[in-house]
């Protein structure tokens, strides 16, 4: 253990409930390069229609009007979010409540696409 900056470090190895084990240098998960879950680098991909979504297969299901923000549910309501068992973990703040808005599983469906009234032929 040291003190850098008024900051203490500790050295030693973690590894995530999956199993991936962090790594300080060369660290290549979710890096933009090599978009895969942890469990499809270690098993392999799904064959194509059958994508996973999120690193556990199958995806948990997420309650009405809620996001799955990776480490639990997120209702934007009450801006709280809980473990995936219901057990509470942290207060979202505004930073926190735009990023899973806009880029989190949402808990419904959205419909996209044509609209007839609006096609020009």
């Amino acid at each position: 253990m040291q003190q850098v900056n008024g900051m203490m470090l500790f050295q030693g190895y973690y590894t995530f409930s999956d199993g991936l084990e962090y790594e300080e240098t060369d660290w290549h998960y979710c890096d933009g390069y090599d978009r895969r879950f942890y469990t499809e680098r270690c098993y392999g991909l799904k064959p194509a229609g059958e994508s996973q979504l999120t690193n556990s297969d199958p995806p948990p299901v997420i309650p009405d009007g809620c996001y799955d923000c990776g480490d639990g549910f997120y209702d934007p309501n009450t801006r709280v979010v809980t473990d995936y068992t219901g057990g509470f973990l942290r207060n979202a703040d505004d930073k926190e409540h735009e990023w899973i808005t806009r880029s989190c599983r949402k808990g419904w469906d959205e419909f996209v696409g044509c609209d007839p009234e609006n096609v020009t032929v």
